[in-house]
């Protein structure tokens, strides 16, 4: 890995908040020392970013990739998504119950031109009695709340016991969505529709007529 210049070192910062959630989480990891947070940019959704933040070695950076330190923590954004989270700030929302992260990125996907098609796989039946439970607190209760900073989570799919949910806007996605989910969305459900004792975060979902539900990084 090659220094820092200074044109690099406004891509990613995290606030005292969200560096101390961040350092605790390490805190129970194995070999938590040499694991750094990594935020990358998964896709788009609702004309805002996606991302995918898990822990992972700091050696496994590549020259290209940028990655600082702040407080003790090692941060590390892949290269493709580089100019895409520059000047992002990550920080806890201040305004919600649930204690979750979210990133205030000042960048914005481009819009795809007019013409082009949107792909989309076959409707997801949602009007079930337990999908139309998990959509009634979803709307009442957790998207008031995570609305402070432009995020929102959408139910994809329920199967069995299992509600597929996407985060989007502001709020981060897979690893430290995953404090948002355990904290806050997954005690809410369980609470209120116990017939769903398990909550996915959906990072991606593949265009074409197959969709599939890809679960976090841990």
């Amino acid at each position: 890995m090659t220094p820092l210049d200074a044109s690099r070192k406004d891509v990613l910062t995290a606030s005292d908040a969200a560096l101390a959630m961040v350092l605790a989480l390490r805190a129970d990891e194995e070999n938590a020392t040499a694991l750094a947070l990594w935020i990358e940019v998964t896709g788009t959704f609702a004309n805002a970013y996606t991302y995918d933040i898990y822990f992972q070695s700091l050696g496994d950076a590549l020259d290209d990739d940028w990655h600082g330190e702040q407080g003790g923590l090692a941060l590390v954004v892949p290269a493709g998504s580089v100019d895409k989270v520059r000047g992002s700030v990550l920080d806890v929302n201040p305004d919600s119950d649930e204690g979750g992260m979210f990133i205030e990125n000042p960048n914005r996907p481009p819009r795809p031109p007019a013409s082009s098609p949107v792909m989309t796989g076959p409707p997801v039946d949602l009007s079930g009695d337990v999908a139309q439970r998990v959509l009634q607190v979803l709307e009442q209760q957790i998207n008031p709340s995570i609305a402070a900073h432009g995020g929102r989570a959408d139910l994809v799919a329920v199967e069995g016991e299992v509600a597929y949910l996407r985060l989007s806007g502001g709020c981060a996605g897979c690893g430290m969505a995953a404090v948002t989910l355990s904290q806050g969305i997954e005690v809410a459900l369980r609470e209120s529709v116990e017939e769903i004792t398990r909550i996915i975060d959906v990072t991606d979902h593949a265009s074409g007529t197959n969709p599939y539900y890809e679960a976090a990084k841990k």
